[in-house]
């Protein structure tokens, strides 16, 4: 069984063919997809989803660093009344993002930290993204650690140092179609690093991996990761779907 730990199934360009992109996937043998929140708009067809799927799509809640504007306080209240009603797989997606816009970099700092004290409060692991700001996303996690803070750095594509600070912290990394890249730096990482640290993921729609990079990603597609970390590790993708699937287990709780 492989598991996808990190895709948006709900995102509109799966409307059309939404039931035929999961049976494609469960076909695979990709059995458990675990969704990351974005926003107070993405709930509801995340939440459709879980309950269509209670066996198979697990939601997350949290405020995307993306989405952090002028109403993050809102939003962060209702990230917070949900966790309080519902229990999740994890805290996310949170964390940092400076690749685009700098306006609300202190408030994505601030929800950054709130929301990780959710997760402790609520004994629940953190899902991060960390585009162009790996370091500062670390350094937070650093001071958040008590021993209990567990999760995933999703769509890691920094250097064996970052990996390493993760790993040390406890923490996995979240590898998907990038490693398949003909110019992909992250082979030489995966070369370094075990694999128990490692666990699979699409971030569908978006990052498909070779041969149908620039085309929408899908949860079917991580067989493709998984082979392409067996190639580089020199072992099969069976192996590699036994370990990333232990791996994930052991950080959801369901």
């Amino acid at each position: 069984m492989y598991i996808d730990t990190h895709t948006h199934i709900y995102d509109e360009q799966f409307d059309v063919d939404r039931t035929q992109m999961l049976e494609r996937a469960f076909d695979v043998d990709v059995k458990k997809l675990y969704m990351p929140n974005c926003n107070s708009q993405t709930i509801e067809g995340m939440m459709k989803l879980a309950k269509e799927y209670p066996d198979n799509c697990y939601p997350m809640m949290g405020l995307h660093p993306c989405y952090v504007k002028e109403d993050y306080k809102e939003e962060l209240e209702i990230v917070s009344s949900w966790l309080k009603k519902e229990r999740f797989s994890a805290v996310g997606e949170i964390g940092l993002d400076y690749h685009w816009d700098l306006t609300f970099k202190e408030q994505q700092i601030e929800a950054f930290n709130q929301q990780i004290d959710l997760a402790l409060q609520y004994d629940l692991p953190i899902v991060i993204h960390s585009r162009s700001s790996t370091q500062d996303c670390i350094d937070i996690v650093k001071q958040r650690q008590n021993g209990n803070l567990k999760g995933i750095f999703h769509c890691f594509g920094d250097t064996i140092k970052e990996a390493q600070q993760i790993i040390d912290l406890g923490l996995h990394i979240g590898i998907g179609g990038v490693a398949t890249f003909k110019n992909s730096k992250l082979s030489e990482v995966i070369k370094q690093v075990d694999i128990k640290h490692i666990v699979l993921e699409t971030d569908a729609p978006y990052l498909a991996p070779t041969p149908y990079r620039g085309k929408r990603n899908e949860c079917s597609y991580i067989p493709l990761i998984a082979e392409k970390i067996g190639d580089i590790k020199g072992i099969s993708a069976k192996e590699i779907g036994n370990i990333t699937t232990q791996n994930a287990l052991n950080i959801f709780s369901s």
